[in-house]
């Protein structure tokens, strides 16, 4: 059975999975974008770099609690986001058949169901020794406050970014409470680097925003997209750079960052910034920037590498 093409939205993935579900479960499985993976990856991404630059690459198990959470919490926060946004949802040709701008789903049912995401972060939580706990929930109040920021400021993804990469404090408080300079490179890196990549996404919805009044870092930098994108990820190259010397003062720490670098580069020489499928494609590209960065976090980390 194929998946109703009025549920999904342009950049849906794995239509055949949601499929499989029950076709009352099908529009929740939507409303937390379990059929956009990408969203968790972006997400988990930070938490493990955290875990591997702190020297934790032997706590697998505790990697995979973090999957896990990464996966509930971004569910939350877009079940969040979707009944604050419904009636801008409804406005943007890309988003309005979401579950709850569409009517798929209720509010109040889609409450119940957030409440739900939310106690599997919990559980999540629970695993973690409470100073990672502490960390964990200083978040709330930033993600509470994001759907929001694109009715306010026109860098809602500056905001995205200290969400969306929080999971590295946590990370790396869970391993070890020390060097926190290095966290706080680590963090601020990964903070430019998502709002490059929601930049990128950004580009996709610009004439639809602009009519709506949705603000976005896209339509600030107007031509200057490139070179914006360009210079954030220069800047998330830049911290990260100084939290590896910061850890570690040999070649290694540096020569760990050249892929990353190089991936960014591409993203940013071959980004076309009129093609929304290009501009996607770009995003999603940061799923495997999330395991190259996390390459050199580990050898970085791990001191007895070389």
């Amino acid at each position: 059975m194929e998946v109703n093409d009025s549920l999904l939205v342009p950049d849906t993935q794995h239509r055949g999975l949601v499929s499989l579900l029950p076709a009352g479960l099908r529009p929740y499985a939507l409303l937390a974008r379990f059929d956009r993976p990408i969203g968790w990856w972006l997400l988990f991404w930070p938490c493990v770099w955290g875990v591997l630059l702190a020297g934790g690459e032997s706590r697998w198990g505790l990697v995979l609690w973090l999957l896990l959470g990464s996966i509930a919490m971004r569910g939350a926060g877009c079940v969040l986001n979707d009944i604050v946004d419904a009636d801008l949802d409804r406005k943007v040709a890309r988003t309005a058949s979401r579950p709850v701008a569409s009517g798929q789903v209720s509010t109040k049912a889609a409450w119940v169901w957030l409440l739900a995401l939310c106690a599997v972060g919990l559980v999540v939580l629970l695993q973690l020794r409470w100073q990672a706990q502490l960390t964990a929930l200083g978040s709330v109040a930033l993600v509470a406050a994001y759907p929001f920021m694109k009715r306010i400021t026109w860098w809602p993804q500056a905001w995205l970014g200290m969400v969306f990469t929080w999971g590295a404090l946590v990370g790396w408080v869970e391993i070890r409470g020390d060097q926190l300079a290095v966290m706080a490179a680590l963090y601020a890196g990964s903070i430019f680097w998502c709002i490059g990549y929601d930049t990128i996404y950004a580009l996709q919805d610009r004439e639809d925003d602009a009519v709506v009044g949705i603000r976005s870092s896209a339509l600030r930098l107007g031509r200057h997209v490139r070179g914006g994108v360009a210079g954030f990820y220069a800047l998330a190259l830049a911290f990260w750079g100084l939290g590896f010397w910061t850890l570690r003062q040999d070649w290694v720490a540096l020569v760990a960052l050249l892929p990353v670098a190089l991936h960014l580069g591409f993203q940013v020489f071959t980004l076309d910034t009129e093609d929304g499928e290009n501009a996607l494609a770009r995003f999603r590209s940061n799923r495997d920037l999330g395991l190259v960065m996390a390459l050199a976090c580990w050898v970085v980390g791990n001191a007895g590498i070389i």
